[in-house]
């Protein structure tokens, strides 16, 4: 008996602990990436400088933003990432390898075509998430109609749909001479986020607090339909809620930074191995893990070849592979 009262509060414990260094993590590679550029800036020297001081220019306009991008974008989009896979009901299915991003970035190359003087923001906004919910919705329609999903088929179904939408926009985009942007559009980075060009995320912000405050339904979605309708769980309303908070944080995502790859994959996955599959305790610890890959991601690529940058979604990509490869090699039975 005691040792199945303890065993539960353990689990806890380790949670926490487990939350409390997550945010640590998250909290060192903040102040350091508010340290890193192109620019020499000692972030000790702004408590004491002037607010028109150059330093105080840099950090207010430049390095604070583009570090609360890092950390509401890589948060959002983990916590995409959880959502999907249970609503895909596989663990290696990501925004962007399903289908999502492409579609997102699709849609800003629709919007460039129809609308070249320009969109207001919240409009593009609206367009490129309605993009990327039907890329969502595509991907989710094709599983539907396969008769066998193993956990290898569902990622590389995915992963054709990405490609046949990337490809599409590819000769769309030559049609009308938007190749350089299509390609700036598809390799995500934060260097020309500034103040006034990153405060939509604060909209994928409080997407991820509602998804949070989900989390319990969703992971009952990722037991099947049967399941949730017989515990009375309106199954298919909570799928168009989740569609609707994916396609949402992704349009948000791109539209400021452009795609970013494989975070909502390797989050997840990771913390997974430590909580287990309840979406409630998890997501607050995936959040924080997208957060830190981000910015970990971003100081990388702003130190390899200082003072230019390497996108971070270039750096992304070799990582997210690296899991991907991992698991096709090593955990096919852990990850149906």
């Amino acid at each position: 008996m005691t040792d199945s009262i303890s065993s539960p509060q353990r689990a806890s414990r380790s949670g926490a602990l487990w939350l409390f260094l997550l945010l640590v993590l998250v909290v060192v590679l903040g102040l350091c990436s508010l340290n890193v550029g192109a620019s020499r800036m000692n972030l000790l020297n702004v408590l004491t400088a002037d607010p028109d001081d150059r330093v105080s220019k840099i950090l207010f306009a430049s390095r604070l933003p583009r570090t609360l991008a890092l950390i509401l974008a890589g948060a959002a989009l983990a916590v995409a990432g959880a959502i999907l896979q249970m609503m895909a009901r596989n663990r290696l299915v990501d925004t962007s390898t399903t289908g999502p991003m492409a579609a997102a970035a699709l849609g800003m190359l629709v919007v460039a075509i129809i609308l070249p003087n320009g969109v207001p923001l919240w409009a593009r906004f609206l367009l490129v998430s309605a993009f990327a919910a039907g890329g969502i919705l595509l991907f989710l329609g094709v599983l539907q109609r396969m008769p066998l999903r193993s956990a290898l088929i569902v990622p590389l179904v995915g992963l054709v749909m990405a490609g046949v939408i990337h490809a599409g926009g590819g000769l769309l985009a030559h049609h009308f001479d938007l190749s350089q942007s299509l390609r700036a559009w598809n390799s995500g980075d934060f260097s020309a986020v500034l103040r006034g060009r990153y405060e939509l995320l604060w909209v994928a912000a409080a997407l991820t607090v509602a998804a949070m405050l989900l989390a319990d339904r969703f992971t009952v979605i990722g037991m099947g339909r049967d399941f949730a309708t017989n515990i009375g769980v309106n199954y298919s309303l909570l799928m168009a809620i989740g569609v609707l908070l994916v396609a949402m944080i992704v349009g948000s995502v791109v539209v400021t930074a452009g795609v970013i790859p494989f975070i909502g994959l390797v989050a997840p996955n990771l913390v997974r191995l430590v909580v287990g599959d309840n979406l409630r305790r998890a997501i607050p610890m995936v959040a924080l893990l997208g957060a830190a890959l981000l910015l970990a991601a971003d100081l990388l690529g702003r130190l390899l070849i200082h003072p230019y940058e390497v996108p971070s979604s270039n750096l992304l990509s070799i990582a997210g592979c690296a899991v991907f490869l991992v698991v096709l090699l090593h955990g096919r039975a852990k990850w149906s």
